[in-house]
C-alpha cells in the first residue's frame, strides 16, 4: 500500500503573526491575475441574489486560486492525499480487471475484506476497547436521534437524561421525546436561545435522572461553535451508578482522544461527512452490554443488535463510503494518529481566534477568550459587529478569491455570525490564506479615529476610501494550492453591478501592529 503524502513543511503554530513559508510565497508570484478589493462604496447595493449570498460553493471563472478553499460545516472536502487515493483505489482502470468498492456486492468476499479492514483501522485510530462493537449505519445524525432511544429504551416510559448545549442536542431531545421520557439539563443563556457553555460534570451528577437508561450529549455543537475538548469524567462517582454516556461526536470525531472507560461511554456515533468520509454513512460504536434492550418497534436497519448479528450487512450498506472511511483512517495513522490530528486542529483554531482577538473589535466571536469551550472545528465570527453591508461584501470578496462555505444554506435562523469550519480536509495553509484575506479586508474597511498615530504619523481619515493603513498584499489571500487538491471542472462567471454611493464604517479601533506583514513563525512544527 503506497504511503500517503506528508504534510507540507510550512505547518506552524500560531505565534501572533501569519506564517507563509518561502515555497508558498513563490507559488503566489506566478498567479496571472488578482481580483481587486471592492471599496465599501461598492457594497451597499450588492445583489441579494448574488451567488455568494446564496451559499454558492462555486467561485467565478476568473478566480485566481488554483483550488476552491472550502470552509463548509459539512459535507466538505477530505485531505487531498485521501482524495487522490480514493480516485486511484476506488475507481480502478478497467485494464486491471478489478471492481471498485462502489460496484461490489455488500456480501462479496472482496467487500467483506474492506469492511473488516475499515473496522480494524477505526479501532486502532480511536483506541476502541474490545468490549465495543463498530457499526456502519445510514440515516445520518437524525437517524441516530431516533435509533438511540429506540435501542436503549424498551418503551415510552423509559427515562433518559439529555444535556442540551446547542442546536444539535436540542434537535436530538425533540426526536427522543417520541420514544422515551427525557430529563433535560440545559446550558442555554438567559436570552433563551444562545449557548456558550456546557453544563459541568458536577451539575450533571446533581441533576440527572438516576433512573435514566443513558445520558446524552453532543461534544461539538457546530452551529454554536462550542466544544468539549475532553468528555466529562464523573469524579468520586462509581461509574456503575451513573448511566452510560451517549455521545454525538459527528463533527469532532478523530480530532482528539476518547476516554471510553473514564467517561463511561456507552455509545458514540459520528456522521462521516465532517472528518472521516462522505455523506450517507454514520459510524456507531456501542458497548456490547447495552445490546438487547431495543423497543420491539425499532426498524431492522436501526436495530444495533440485528445489524451486529448480521455482520453489519443485514441490509445493503454504502460500500463505497465504508471504503472511504478506511482510507481516511489509514491517512490519520500515516500522519501520526490522533495526537497529531489534535495538534493540527489546535494550530488551525489558534490562528483564527488569534486573528479575531488582534482585530480590536473588527471581527468578533460569541465566546470570550477565557472560555474553555471554544470550538476547534467550527469558528464563528462576525464582521464589523454584524454589519450586513460589510458582511455581504466580505462574503462576495471571499467568493471572488475561491474562499467558500463561510455561510451555507441551513434550516436554522441566519444570524450575524459566519463560520469557518476547520475539519481534517482543511489544510493549515488554507487557514493562513483565509486569515490573510481577513487581515487585508479589515485594513481596508477600518476607520482610524482622528489623532491616532499609525506608523509614527498622525492620520485623520474621514472615510475609508484610501485608508492610511496599507492592507496586506492581495497575493496573501490568493495562493496557488494546486498541490493540495484539484479544482472543480466547471465554474460560473457572474458579473457584479456595483453602486456608486458610499457609507463610512466605524466599527473598530486600530493599533499600530494590527496589520503587521506576515512573518515566519519561530520553530515551526511539522506534521508528517
Amino acid at each position: 500500500m503506497a504511503p500517503f503524502e506528508a504534510m507540507p513543511d510550512n505547518y506552524s503554530a500560531y505565534t501572533g503573526s501569519f506564517a507563509l513559508d518561502e515555497e508558498l510565497q513563490q507559488q503566489q508570484q506566478h498567479l496571472a491575475q488578482q481580483p481587486t478589493m471592492m471599496t465599501s462604496a461598492a457594497a451597499d447595493k450588492i445583489d441579494p441574489n448574488h451567488p455568494a449570498l446564496l451559499g454558492s460553493l462555486t467561485p467565478p471563472a476568473n478566480c485566481p486560486s488554483s483550488k476552491v478553499l472550502n470552509f463548509s460545516p459539512g459535507p466538505t472536502n477530505l485531505p487531498s492525499a485521501v482524495e487522490s487515493t480514493i480516485l486511484r483505489r476506488c475507481f480502478p482502470d478497467p485494464s486491471t480487471k478489478r471492481l471498485g468498492s462502489m460496484a461490489l456486492s455488500h456480501r462479496s468476499p472482496e467487500f467483506g475484506a474492506i469492511l473488516r479492514n475499515t473496522v480494524d483501522l477505526a479501532r486502532r485510530v480511536m483506541d476502541v476497547p474490545p468490549e465495543y462493537e463498530i457499526l456502519f449505519t445510514q440515516g445520518g445524525g437524525h437517524g441516530q436521534f431516533a435509533a438511540i432511544p429506540m435501542n436503549l429504551c424498551p418503551d415510552k416510559d423509559a427515562r433518559a437524561t439529555y444535556i442540551v448545549s446547542g442546536t444539535w442536542s436540542t434537535r436530538a431531545v425533540a426526536e427522543a421525546e417520541k420514544y422515551c421520557t427525557p430529563t433535560v439539563i440545559s446550558s442555554v443563556n438567559d436570552d433563551g436561545s444562545t449557548f456558550t457553555t456546557f453544563p459541568s460534570a458536577e451539575r450533571i451528577i446533581a441533576e440527572h435522572d438516576p433512573e435514566s437508561k443513558f445520558i446524552y450529549m453532543c461534544s461539538n455543537e457546530t452551529v454554536n461553535g462550542i466544544e468539549l475538548h475532553r468528555l466529562p469524567v464523573f469524579d468520586n462517582v462509581d461509574n456503575t451508578t451513573m448511566p452510560p454516556l451517549v455521545v454525538d461526536a459527528s463533527s469532532d470525531f478523530t480530532s482528539k482522544p476518547i476516554t471510553w472507560h473514564k467517561s463511561n461511554v456507552g455509545i458514540l456515533f459520528a456522521c462521516a461527512s465532517k472528518n472521516i468520509g462522505h455523506p450517507g454513512i454514520t459510524m456507531v460504536i456501542i458497548r456490547k452490554d447495552l445490546l438487547g434492550q431495543a423497543n420491539p418497534f425499532t426498524p431492522g436497519f436501526l436495530n444495533y443488535e440485528t445489524n451486529i448479528l448480521a455482520d453489519n450487512v443485514w441490509n445493503t450498506i454504502p460500500t463505497f463510503n465504508v471504503d472511504v472511511i478506511g482510507i481516511m483512517m489509514e491517512w490519520i495513522l500515516d500522519q501520526g494518529g490522533i495526537d497529531k490530528m489534535e495538534k493540527n486542529s489546535i494550530a488551525k483554531a489558534d490562528l483564527m481566534y488569534g486573528l479575531i482577538e488582534e482585530s480590536n473589535g473588527f471581527y468578533g466571536t460569541p465566546l470570550d477568550p477565557s472560555s474553555e469551550y471554544r470550538s476547534r472545528m467550527n469558528v464563528p465570527f462576525c464582521v464589523a459587529g454584524g454589519d450586513e453591508t460589510l458582511t455581504n461584501l466580505f462574503l462576495v470578496e471571499c467568493w471572488n478569491r475561491g474562499i467558500v462555505g463561510l455561510r451555507t444554506v441551513t434550516p436554522f435562523k441566519q444570524g450575524i455570525y459566519l463560520r469557518a469550519s476547520l475539519y481534517h480536509g482543511v489544510a493549515y495553509e488554507e487557514v493562513v490564506v483565509l486569515a490573510n484575506f481577513m487581515k487585508e479586508f479589515a485594513a481596508m474597511h477600518t476607520i482610524i479615529p482622528s489623532g491616532v498615530v499609525v506608523g509614527g504619523e498622525s492620520k485623520v481619515v474621514e472615510n475609508n476610501e484610501g485608508s492610511s493603513i496599507e492592507p496586506a498584499s492581495p497575493l496573501s489571500s490568493c495562493v496557488d494550492l494546486s498541490h493540495l487538491s484539484s479544482s472543480p471542472n466547471g465554474v460560473i462567471d457572474m458579473s457584479l453591478t456595483l453602486p456608486k454611493n458610499f457609507k463610512a464604517s466605524r466599527y473598530a479601533k486600530v493599533s499600530q501592529d494590527m496589520f503587521a506583514p506576515p512573518t515566519l513563525a519561530v520553530e515551526p512544527t511539522i506534521l508528517r
